[in-house]
């Protein structure tokens, strides 16, 4: 049976609702470690770790936050904050042209989730995190709704 066109539509506003929320969350993000003096970024990570590391000394995860937070230095902080911002600003403003239902916003979008595929798929490669595999599936998947929803929307040409 053939997924109705509602189906597709609704799957389509769906991943665009959810890929504007993280690109803005990221954008956020990206300001506030840009904005954010490292200093404040240490005792942060700190004061979130301290009651775990107290309770279960061998935790893993915080140990693990608190040593990167001791080798995160300004440098590191400011690439990842223009990165996060950025990214997720992109991100954003591709979405919202495409809820604005921009015909031209449509390949452009699916040029740069293949950008991020590509991205996302040779750090996969690299490092095996099975989160970078899921977002590039994702990735994927909304490239699929973007040009079923592209050619939804595109008009069909006049025939003389």
């Amino acid at each position: 049976m053939k997924p109705h066109p509602r189906l597709w539509h609704w799957l389509f506003e769906a991943g665009v609702a959810v890929k504007a929320s993280l690109g803005g969350l990221e954008a956020l993000a990206g300001l506030g470690l840009l904005l954010t003096p490292n200093a404040l970024v240490l005792r942060l990570v700190g004061w979130l770790t301290h009651f775990e590391i107290a309770e279960d000394p061998s935790d893993r995860l915080a140990s693990y936050v608190q040593h990167i937070a001791t080798i995160f230095p300004v440098g590191v902080q400011h690439f990842y904050g223009v990165y996060l911002a950025l990214h997720g600003g992109l991100k954003l403003g591709i979405m919202i042209l495409l809820w604005m239902r921009k015909l031209w916003a449509y390949p452009l979008a699916m040029v740069i989730l293949a950008l991020f595929v590509v991205y996302e798929g040779t750090e996969w490669l690299r490092d095996g995190s099975p989160f970078l595999a899921v977002l590039a599936v994702f990735d994927l998947f909304m490239i699929g709704l973007v040009w079923k929803e592209w050619r939804a929307l595109k008009p069909e040409p006049a025939h003389p």
